[in-house]
């Protein structure tokens, strides 16, 4: 997966460090993402939802607000008021580059953030909060034994999961005095609540209540066991999915058409996890899925192996073709599923002379409806000419080069 490092201006003047995740295939539609409370661009969840967004075809901006990161500012003087300026500016940086986000993606504080600056970025049609509260105030609380000090002297240094960071007067008066509910209930675009029901940090009656808040069309999804910075890579993940999986239902995704003689699309593979096996796979603009190794083999068994795809391949195809041969004939075929079965063994158990190891796939397929022996003996012939069978039987010539 490309990735862009850039900046641009925030709303202060202050050059904000972002980077641009690219997909490696068609460009679908653009989405913004904005982090967590005195968080970064390059957080967990942020880099893996980007990640996996990229893979299905999304360019993310992700960046880092005003004093924080790489960001330059004094976070200290920033307030909730120019966190939402700072996405206004992402937002234009994109539309400047041809690449107008259609979709926001906000976590805590940042979908706090994200749900105000939304009826201002004319381009969005989709909007997904992460673990945000209701009220923006609520990040007050990760600090209430400092309010007195800041509002006494105008700053104070705080401890945030064992970061010093310093907070500003100007921040916690500008965020205690904010209230979304009128953002939430004109938001007039499509929003889906993502929220982990054992948050410790942010609550899940936030998201109840923006929920009930918001009007239609919107989503509330549960992140299982997820902690509020959605730390571990599966949850991270589940969340890309599902995020993909939605706005593709609200986004007029921009699909190309599939390359001259490749009716059904390019298949893309882009390594997901480098430190185990796990893949994203893109079939043509329309298709996403993941494969990877049962856990025995050093995996994550987060999707079907090689050989699961290759064994779908066969029965889908198999199932295909009895279909159609029972369709020209008018027979009473009332449903069709086909088991695969792959293992390895001696070509001389297989009837070869071949004193080797070479691969079987078992079929067993199941037919439904009043059909005769003889129907069902000819559909057993049949499904021996699909495709896919022949193929395999055939064996194929791969051509490899390097891009």
């Amino acid at each position: 997966m490309p990735t862009e490092r850039v900046t641009f201006t925030g709303h202060s003047g202050d050059r904000l460090a972002a980077r641009l995740d690219l997909p490696e295939g068609p460009h679908l539609a653009t989405a913004l993402f904005a982090h967590c409370f005195t968080c970064g661009k390059d957080i967990a969840a942020a880099r893996r939802i980007s990640a996996r967004l990229a893979a299905m075809g999304f360019a993310v901006l992700r960046f880092d607000f005003t004093g924080l990161g790489h960001s330059g500012g004094e976070f200290a003087n920033t307030t909730f008021r120019s966190n939402v300026a700072d996405l206004g500016a992402a937002a234009e940086y994109l539309t400047a580059r041809d690449m107008p986000p259609g979709l926001l993606i906000g976590h805590s504080l940042g979908g706090a953030a994200m749900l105000r600056a939304a009826r201002h970025i004319a381009s969005a049609g989709a909007v997904v909060t992460i673990g945000a509260p209701f009220d923006p105030d609520h990040v007050t609380r990760n600090f209430a034994e400092a309010l007195e000090t800041i509002e006494r002297d105008g700053a104070a240094e705080v401890d945030l999961g064992g970061r010093p960071v310093t907070i500003g007067r100007d921040f916690v008066r500008d965020v205690q005095g904010q209230a979304l509910a009128e953002d939430i209930a004109h938001l007039k675009r499509a929003l889906l609540i993502l929220h982990a029901p054992r948050d410790s940090v942010v609550d899940i009656s936030n998201a109840t209540r923006i929920f009930t808040t918001a009007r239609h069309p919107k989503s509330f999804v549960t992140l299982g066991d997820a902690d509020h910075l959605v730390s571990a890579a599966e949850d991270a993940e589940y969340a890309a999915g599902v995020i993909a999986a939605w706005s593709g239902r609200y986004l007029d995704l921009r699909r190309p058409a599939p390359p001259v003689g490749a009716p059904e699309g390019v298949t893309r593979v882009t390594e997901a996890d480098p430190g185990g096996f796990l893949q994203d796979v893109q079939n043509g603009p329309h298709h996403h899925m993941v494969a990877d190794e049962p856990e025995a083999y050093g995996g994550t068994d987060r999707g079907p192996s090689p050989y699961g795809f290759l064994s779908a391949g066969l029965g889908a195809c198999t199932s295909m073709t009895i279909r159609m041969y029972a369709r020209r004939k008018g027979w009473p075929l009332e449903g069709v599923s086909v088991d695969v079965r792959h293992d390895k063994v001696h070509a001389q158990d297989a009837g070869t002379a071949q004193d080797t190891r070479i691969d079987r796939f078992t079929r067993r397929i199941t037919l439904e409806g009043p059909l005769t022996d003889d129907q069902r003996a000819r559909l057993l012939e049949i499904a021996d000419r699909c495709p896919v069978h022949r193929t395999l039987e055939a064996g194929a010539h791969i051509t490899t080069e390097l891009a």
